[in-house]
């Protein structure tokens, strides 16, 4: 389903034209790295350690193989710097509507405020959301992002439910 997603998608921001693409295998550590230098991420533990690579990587080929699901990239000048997951999710809730949620949103820190995290949410509820019959696109963000509830806040996006997490004890 969400492999049928009009990518690569390029688009304009004030670092230069970026490119929106669907990530590959060789993409685990740029991602790894986007997520360690958030520190909501670096304090639950992505830390970018080389003893956690396999396990990334071994998500990132589970992510890739699920129709269900993608990870995006957004490349500048031959880097990554931003990316950021779709998953596909029919419901029986609004007379059965689809929604599309996103997940771990990230653009490298100094490029923030860049103009490259809005395209790329535009991208997704103007292009994605309706490539895919979704009816609603929804995410969650960490109660105490509130730069990032502002972002969400300006493109549109309702702050109208509460969300839970538990966290299932390893062991």
């Amino acid at each position: 389903m969400l492999d049928a997603l009009p990518l690569p998608h390029p688009f304009e921001s004030r670092a230069g034209r970026a490119t929106l693409r669907r990530a590959v295998p060789g993409d685990a550590d740029a991602v790894i790295r986007l997520l360690s230098d958030d520190p909501i991420s670096a304090a639950r533990g992505d830390l970018a350690s080389e003893a956690d690579r396999p396990t990334y990587a071994a998500a990132l080929v589970e992510i890739l193989a699920d129709p269900s699901n993608d990870l995006l990239v957004v490349e500048l000048d031959g880097s990554v710097v931003g990316t950021l997951q779709l998953t596909s999710i029919p419901g029986m809730s609004r007379r059965g509507s689809r929604r599309l949620l996103v997940e771990a949103v990230r653009v490298r820190s100094d490029l923030r405020s860049s103009g490259i995290g809005s395209a790329v949410m535009r991208w997704v509820s103007d292009i994605a959301a309706p490539a895919t019959g979704a009816a609603i696109v929804q995410l969650t963000s960490d109660a105490t992002r509130t730069d990032a509830h502002r972002f969400y806040e300006r493109l549109g996006y309702v702050g109208s439910h509460r969300g839970f997490k538990y966290a299932v004890p390893r062991g």
